[in-house]
């Protein structure tokens, strides 16, 4: 019975941060089912105030990156860059696309997956706006490639880094693994999204625009996005924690920008989506209560009967089980069976693989699959766009699959 009560709060915990019945913030729902596990004694007080400090650097990333995000949007970094890359489409909207498409593949490869849906995002839709063209393509580009080309580097996703911990390959290592997978989902992905988004991107040209003057502060903006890029590959090297470096950039170009323009700091931290706290904070909580309930244990155990008796086989089915079960209950906490299952050690890379790339393609299908796709979700609706879980889930479907077993299917070549 707890078991089940504890999984019924977790998928109605989901659904009420996809859904917002009422409207209201995405984060009252996450609140609410950590409060109502903890209320009906289902997870202990103690065990859910540590699985929300256990998400510490979690929290010090994206403050971090949402800091930088708002500084580039007041200081007008968006509206240039988007002028810019309307200018450089030259009146076609599938170059735009695919302009924006590898800007997604450059944040996501060296800023994370959710660098992009927190600063990609809103860059993207101050874009649409300036080259007067319908958003939703773009930034449907911006939540596929966020998770496409989220394995391309160990700092592309945090999933990454908690899959392998302690264990993580050597850089080299790890491109020999994963270049390829990684190549073949972002080409599959985007060849996908071209064609069914292909009626959309036939409509009215973007318009070219006068290019607007970038101030000193957008170009400290610009300087301390690079900043933390080269950061976050330093820190990824050297096995550091990627939440302080990207606070430490976030609060240092906030505080470079205040100098610069004279301006109080008050306006700009009130821009910034401070409700994705307490969202996440209420998800590891529901993490933490599914994981007392023995299920993933029980799953770490028959994947490992599986890898047993068939070595060779049973990797391509790992990765389609672990990419379901991600939209299923989201990436979190299947990154940690993840996890659990390498630390046994007696698994073959190619088989964790597998799983890293269920967990990380995977999410494309819906809009429950990934904390970026969340995050996008959040981006939207903060600028009063909306996008069902199962419009989402209509392109998804369209997109995912041929990528997941395409990527999959490189891996074991």
């Amino acid at each position: 019975m707890p078991t089940t009560l504890i999984v019924a709060i977790a998928l109605l915990t989901v659904l009420g941060v996809l859904l917002r019945p009422f409207h209201l913030p995405e984060y009252v729902f996450s609140l609410l089912g950590a409060g109502a596990l903890v209320g009906f004694g289902l997870i202990g007080r103690r065990a859910a105030l540590a699985s929300v400090a256990r998400g510490h650097e979690v929290y010090l990333f994206l403050v971090g990156m949402m800091l930088l995000s708002e500084v580039a949007r007041r200081e007008g970094l968006f509206e240039h860059l988007a002028a810019r890359a309307a200018r450089a489409a030259r009146g076609s909207a599938p170059r735009l696309f695919a302009i924006v498409y590898g800007l997604g593949i450059l944040v996501t490869v060296v800023l994370s997956n959710d660098a992009t849906a927190v600063v990609l995002t809103p860059a993207v839709y101050a874009m649409a706006r300036t080259a007067r063209v319908a958003p939703l393509p773009y930034l449907f580009a911006c939540a596929m490639v966020a998770n496409a080309a989220s394995f391309v580097l160990p700092i592309s996703n945090p999933a990454n880094l908690v899959i392998y911990g302690a264990a993580m390959p050597p850089l080299a290592g790890w491109l020999g693994l994963y270049l390829l997978p990684s190549a073949v989902a972002i080409a599959a992905t985007y060849v996908a999204l071209r064609l069914a988004l292909r009626a959309d991107l036939a409509g009215p040209a973007p318009r070219s625009v006068d290019l607007p003057r970038l101030a000193p502060a957008g170009r400290a903006a610009a300087l301390g996005l690079l900043a933390t890029a080269g950061a976050l590959i330093a820190a990824s090297a050297l096995g550091a924690p990627l939440g302080g470096p990207t606070l430490a950039a976030g609060i240092a170009v906030v505080a470079l920008v205040t100098a610069m323009t004279r301006r109080p700091p008050m306006p700009l931290l009130r821009g910034v989506s401070w409700g994705v706290l307490p969202l996440v904070a209420g998800l590891f909580v529901l993490v933490e209560a599914v994981f007392s309930t023995g299920l993933p244990d029980r799953a770490v155990a028959a994947l490992h009967l599986w890898a047993r008796a068939a070595p060779q086989g049973a990797a391509g089915g790992v990765g389609l089980l672990f990419a379901a079960a991600s939209n299923l209950i989201n990436n979190l906490p299947v990154g940690l069976v993840a996890a659990t299952a390498n630390r046994a050690g007696d698994l073959p890379p190619h088989m964790v693989g597998a799983m890293l790339i269920g967990v990380d393609l995977g999410p494309n299908l819906s809009v429950t699959g990934s904390l970026a796709t969340i995050l996008w979700l959040v981006a939207l609706r903060r600028e009063g766009l909306q996008v069902s879980a199962r419009q989402f889930l209509g392109l998804g479907l369209r997109v995912a699959p041929p990528a997941l077993m395409l990527s999959l299917a490189a891996l074991l070549l």
